[in-house]
């Protein structure tokens, strides 16, 4: 609400952004205070340093929230509109070759008869053909297809065309063929119009000398819209087609035959249609898993069943990449408040300049938290493996998180080794990425550690598996392929190893090393290609051509081997990855399906730790006056049980607001005094049950009470759940 002398505000989103509010209560009355006595005041300073302290963790994990989700965000944006630029430009070529064939087909423009609909040809041609786009979303679910098209129409803005995006539920029966061309017209003429007519889009178009750019129809989904109007819809749009040239794109999720299915004979007539196709959704999932989870842009990351979770969670929500960012926000979310350190995540995402703060940010850090550190489980079994029983400062902990981020770097560049050597043969990044995480195939791989050289090259050659356990199926495959690659794919294979493994000199030296065995082949090869020998020294050469070839496989096999036994070692594996591997799959789970009720329930009855005010959390749980009434209530219809009597429950509430400071006023009261407060005392009922009702409301609207029924309108139902 605003007072008369202010102004609501301007902005039209203002009624959607919604602001933090909090509940203002009265203080507590538990002591009488006489007039014109001096008192003194206790200053009880533990409850405010302990506040302040939850106060400063809860900004710096907020901040710590919003630097690495925006990052996450921003990556996430960057990532789809890559992954969907080379359709974008297809599409942007295709709409300007449709509208240099429009401008070709027009006559001189006649500014008098603009406004009327058919067409003026100068050459004969294109009559009433309506240049349309099919663009295949392959989604079930519109909702990342919204926000595709909303990049579409901002590339094809930046491209000099006039763009207007028409949701699907503006083609519904209800609103009719003139709700479909007042949100057509609104963004484009960018006012409201009541009596929405094409010819008032004609004369815009013509008095603002608007003929260098073409208006594009973009509608998310053509199957979700009412075929009898978009029928008209379009029959409509074609008898401006040359005057005003209109291009339509529309998203289909099916196949080409969607428009015959949705559209009537009399509008497929005048579509001249070309096809586009996005990237599937596993694609999309690929590009964002390798951009933010596996090149760890914020320095998040999950466990591996977690990473589960979040892949079945993408599969059951038909696929959609909303879905699963929802999924991931979340675990963030969780990490955050679960982990009392987690908000190391904001010095891992800082850069350049910040790092030279990393260790003078954590020496700065209370004892107790550093302390905390090392008594995580992976450090406590890390120091035990090792028998390495280091001083528990801040250096030892920036110390054992920069050996963490070298670790997690190694493991990043070797899953991204078997990546590329899966590409041969469409492997998904996402199943590579499942059994990388996985500990138990880290552990067997260590198991296996101790075995000799020989016994090594020969489970490589004999059975290509690199894993005993069947879980690392996808990565036995990839490594068994590479032996399959020709010449020209494995030295291809061999450059991109050479680029994702620089910061290791070992493995970089010996991929090197290969690349020149390969070379000096080569040469060999096209020496022999050149002299002239006979027929079966040319046999013989080819022999040995297929053997050195044979070689260079199973070399490349066996580094590959090399380098997933030797460094490639998952993030639940290292010391001190609780601090920002989230692993809690209930929590998830719980967060992401949601009890309001329940939720609702905790807080009413533990609102003093959201409050966090002084009078309520000392009175111990106890009824305090100062509580908020829907508190109260709900306090006092536990002790009723699940069947509450009105007239008890009102007698409780009543009794619990006036406990407080009957005795004080019992002797501050004077004579003068006592008629007035026998004439207040009406006021005060009244006032008492419109609180009571009020409350009651407030129950029953969070679904926390069921009203009175026709056999017991005395008694209300509480409705339970567990907590």
């Amino acid at each position: 609400m605003y007072s008369p002398n202010e102004h609501p505000p301007t902005d039209p989103l203002a009624e959607n952004n919604l602001q933090p509010f909090f509940v203002l209560h009265k203080a507590s009355k538990s002591t009488a205070i006489s007039p014109g006595r001096p008192t003194k005041r206790r200053l009880d300073s533990s409850p405010k340093v302990s506040l302040n302290n939850e106060n400063k963790n809860e900004n710096v994990k907020m901040e710590a929230f919003q630097c690495v989700w925006s990052k996450i965000e921003s990556k996430i944006k960057d990532v789809l509109r890559s992954i969907n630029a080379d359709v974008f430009d297809e599409i942007g070529q295709w709409v300007r070759e449709s509208f240099n064939e429009i401008c070709s087909c027009r006559g001189p423009v006649d500014p008098s008869k603009s406004s009327l609909p058919y067409p003026f040809v100068h050459n004969g041609g294109l009559v009433k053909k309506l240049f349309t786009g099919l663009v295949f979303t392959k989604n079930i679910e519109t909702v990342d297809d919204i926000l595709t098209f909303a990049e579409l129409g901002l590339n094809l803005k930046s491209r000099g065309c006039y763009v207007a995006n028409i949701s699907s539920l503006d083609f519904s029966t209800k609103n009719g063929i003139g709700g479909c061309l007042r949100a057509f017209l609104r963004q484009l003429l960018m006012v409201d119009i009541e009596a929405a007519d094409v010819s008032l889009l004609a004369s815009w178009y013509s008095d603002h000398d608007k003929y260098e750019k073409p208006v594009v129809v973009i509608i998310e989904d053509m199957e979700r819209c009412s075929g009898a109007l978009l029928s008209d819809f379009i029959n409509m749009l074609s008898e401006w087609s040359v005057k005003i040239p209109i291009i339509l794109i529309a998203g289909v999720a099916t196949s080409a035959d969607a428009p015959r299915n949705v559209l009537t004979a009399r509008a497929l007539q005048y579509l001249s249609t070309s096809i586009f196709s996005l990237k599937c959704p596993a694609e999309r999932l690929d590009a964002i898993i390798e951009a933010v989870l596996v090149k760890n842009c914020a320095g998040f990351s999950v466990g591996h069943k977690v990473a589960t979770f979040l892949r079945n969670y993408f599969l059951r929500q038909d696929g959609t990449v909303t879905s699963f960012v929802r999924a991931l926000k979340m675990a963030i979310i969780q990490q955050l408040s679960i982990e009392p350190l987690s908000f190391v995540l904001k010095l891992l995402v800082d850069e350049g300049d910040s790092k030279r703060s990393w260790y003078e940010d954590l020496a700065n850090l209370p004892e107790e938290l550093i302390k905390h550190s090392f008594e995580l489980p992976s450090y406590r079994k890390y120091s035990v493996n090792r028998n390495n029983h280091v001083e528990l400062t801040a250096m030892s902990l920036g110390h054992g998180l920069s050996e963490m981020q070298r670790l997690q770097e190694l493991w990043r560049s070797r899953l991204m080794c078997l990546y590329e050597a899966g590409r041969y043969h469409k492997v998904a990044l996402l199943d590579l990425y499942l059994e990388a995480l996985d500990p138990e195939l880290c552990n067997s791989r260590l198991s296996n550690h101790g075995c000799d050289s020989a016994k090594d090259r020969s489970l490589l050659s004999n059975n290509d598996k690199l894993f005993k356990l069947q879980k690392a199926e996808v990565t036995n495959q990839v490594i068994r392929k590479i032996r399959d690659l020709p010449a020209a794919k494995l030295s291809q294979l061999l450059k991109s190893w050479e680029r994702l493994t620089k910061g290791t000199m070992e493995v970089h030296e010996k991929i090197m090393e290969l690349q020149s065995q390969m070379v000096s082949e080569d040469v060999k090869s096209h020496k022999a290609e050149l002299t002239d020998i006979s027929k079966r020294h040319i046999n013989r050469r080819y022999l040995n051509v297929e053997k050195d070839a044979c070689t260079s496989n199973d070399k490349a096999v066996t580094l590959a081997g090399q380098m997933i036994r030797d460094t490639m070692q998952p993030i639940e594996c290292i010391p001190f990855h609780e601090l920002i591997c989230f692993k809690d799959v209930d929590h998830l789970q719980s967060a992401l399906a949601g009890d309001p009720r329940r939720r609702i329930q905790i807080d009413l009855l533990n609102f003093y730790k959201i409050l966090k005010c002084g009078c309520c959390s000392n009175s111990g749980g106890t009824l305090s006056p100062s509580m908020h009434d829907t508190s109260i209530m709900y306090t006092l219809a536990q002790e009723h049980g699940d069947l509450i009597n009105l007239h008890d429950w009102f007698q409780s509430f009543k009794a619990s607001i006036s406990s407080s400071g009957k005795k004080g006023l019992k002797k501050l009261a004077s004579p003068k005094k006592r008629k007035e407060n026998t004439s207040s005392q009406n006021n005060s009922d009244a006032l008492l049950q419109a609180r009571f009702c009020r409350a009651v409301m407030e129950l029953q609207i969070s679904g926390l009470l069921r009203m009175p029924s026709k056999r017991r309108p005395d008694c209300v139902q509480r409705v339970a759940f567990g907590v």
